[in-house]
């Protein structure tokens, strides 16, 4: 048991070392895009050379912030750079300031969140200030757990409907095609799942329960759980497995034949 969790840690080395990349290169090649503003929002506003003009700020429910002579002025859906060109013009269309020069920072981007779940190490709600990546999300979660599994749901809306993605990431990664990494947008929802198990029992050295391997034969399953026992017989293998309806069957299976997710496999006792 030892060495498959050697290997398992020696195979994740690799991804945790990928997901540090991604993340520093996006952050090197300046690959930043300003999110747009919204209700929950905390703001701190500059106006260079009026410091009694400076202001902290919260984006209300209805999309607006307060700021002193001007009252309140809709922001909901600009970006900071567009909502300091704004608060800018109506200085000087009101003749308060002659070319003011506005500066917003946001202190808390509420508004801009991606919730992730499921076996993440950190599962919760992130922020997404610029442009983030399925795997700077998963990133900033802690990375995904030993007993995670390889594939990832993406549920996000578009406009109309909720519409799912999976991403098969470990073959993403394997595979080096970054192009199938996906930028995340506020409000979408990440799910890793649980890695698929067998079961495993009878007269089998170790029975228990396993984490599932991509093309995982039945005698490599039976290698996982420590061989058959002096009393046992690979003759007659049997796996329990419930079809798309949900029936169970039980099927006499060669060594050579692979596991599914779910499979019960069961060892006898010979009779000689």
């Amino acid at each position: 048991m030892i060495f498959v969790m050697n290997n398992k840690v020696k195979f994740l080395l690799p991804i945790f070392t990928l997901l540090w990349i991604v993340c520093i290169g996006n952050a090197i090649a300046g690959e930043v895009r300003e999110s747009v503003l919204g209700p929950g929002d905390a703001l701190k506003i500059f106006v260079y050379g009026n410091p009694d003009l400076t202001t902290e700020a919260k984006v209300s429910e209805s999309g607006n912030i307060t700021f002193p002579l001007l009252g309140e002025i809709l922001v909901d859906g600009l970006t900071p750079s567009a909502a300091e060109r704004k608060i800018a013009r109506l200085l000087e269309s009101r003749d308060i300031l002659r070319k003011p020069q506005v500066n917003i920072v946001t202190s808390s981007l509420q508004s801009q969140m991606v919730s992730v779940l499921g076996y993440v190490r950190n599962q919760g709600r992130y922020p997404i200030e610029g442009k983030r990546s399925l795997t700077d999300i998963l990133a900033m979660a802690g990375g995904v757990l030993p007993d995670g599994g390889e594939l990832v749901i993406l549920i996000r809306s578009d406009g109309s409907k909720f519409v799912k993605e999976v991403i098969d990431f470990i073959d993403m990664v394997r595979s080096g095609d970054l192009s199938r990494n996906p930028s995340v947008r506020s409000d979408d929802l990440i799910f890793v799942e649980r890695a698929p198990r067998f079961y495993i029992y009878g007269e089998v050295q170790r029975a228990g329960v396993y984490r599932l391997e991509r093309s995982m034969t039945v005698m490599q399953a039976l290698s996982v759980g420590g061989g058959v026992t002096q009393r046992g017989t690979e003759r007659g293998l049997r796996i329990q497995r419930r079809d798309a309806e949900g029936n169970l069957q039980i099927l006499t299976v060669k060594s050579n034949d692979l596991v599914q997710p779910d499979d019960v496999i069961y060892i006898r006792e010979s009779l000689f």
